[in-house]
């Protein structure tokens, strides 16, 4: 998975932590060797995780972490046939995701004070969250030359390492620019490190490091700090794309979503704010 499919450590690591469950499962039923495993046992299991209260989307994860190791063993002959190809698959609840409004969005972005030494810095990866929609492993992840300001766009590398290009709009490259000549150099300390953004110790921003920043901007400007997070700004960038008229396919790549089925779940937001208006303005609602 790490090589040939170029999945994040992350993913990586909470597929390691299904297995290792699944493995512990087994070891209890006295299942030690593949062949012993049938289409009931890994029923039983997942039956076994919903009765932990876990959340669906966490059983959907086991599910697949699942079904791909045992598709290897197959594929290895380390098993007779697939015991998981007769198992249902449970699907992750679709839930609408948290929006903010461009008012609150405007706010947050001015939240960043010159009377805070990472302003610039913050500031700067706050406007490309909203600019670009991209995750928070990815913006971590830009190199210093992942920016081309004379093209007007980025570099970044998604799920799967793969590469895609998204226009970037003014007031995001401007912060940038700002932020590369008035700050970063302070903070590389002649290190010549890589990475675009960089912690006042000069290593490279982390998800945590960037989650605690927005956690602390949104706390200052008076928004609930437990309903935002990096993804707040991707949800709302691809929400506020859709609501201004953009092709459903277009925010697709710019999101680098590889199945348009997973970029419609922003269409059920503009969907409701449409129902809403009608709600509000039709003289028989």
């Amino acid at each position: 998975m790490t090589v040939e499919r170029g999945l994040s450590g992350h993913t990586i690591l909470a597929y390691r932590r299904d297995l290792t469950r699944f493995v512990d499962f087994l070891d209890d039923r006295g299942v030690k060797h593949p062949d012993a495993l049938t289409e009931a046992t890994v029923q039983a299991f997942l039956g076994f995780l919903t009765g932990l209260n876990l959340v669906q989307s966490s059983v959907a994860r086991a599910s697949a972490a699942i079904r791909t190791f045992l598709k290897f063993l197959f594929a290895e002959k380390k098993l007779r046939k697939d015991p998981a190809d007769l198992v249902d698959t449970p699907k992750p609840a679709h839930r609408i995701p948290k929006v903010l409004a461009r008012t609150q969005i405007d706010l947050l972005l001015k939240t960043p004070g010159p009377d805070q030494r990472l302003a610039l810095r913050d500031r700067a990866i706050l406007e490309l969250f909203y600019a670009c929609g991209l995750r928070v492993s990815e913006l971590c992840d830009l190199k210093y030359g992942d920016i081309e300001p004379n093209v007007g766009v980025i570099r970044c590398i998604g799920k799967g390492r793969k590469e895609r290009v998204v226009p970037i709009g003014g007031p995001a490259l401007a912060a940038i620019d700002d932020y590369r000549k008035r700050l970063r150099p302070e903070l590389d300390h002649g290190q010549q490190v890589l990475n675009l953004f960089l912690t006042a110790r000069g290593r490279p921003m982390d998800r945590v490091n960037t989650w605690r920043m927005i956690k602390k901007y949104a706390l200052q400007c008076g928004l609930n700090p437990g309903k935002i997070s990096p993804h707040t700004l991707r949800h709302s960038f691809a929400s506020h794309l859709l609501e201004g008229g953009a092709d459903l396919r277009v925010v697709q790549e710019l999101l680098g979503h590889a199945n348009v089925a997973t970029t419609q779940i922003y269409t059920h937001i503009d969907r409701k704010r449409l129902k809403k208006i009608h709600r509000a303005f039709h003289p028989r609602p």
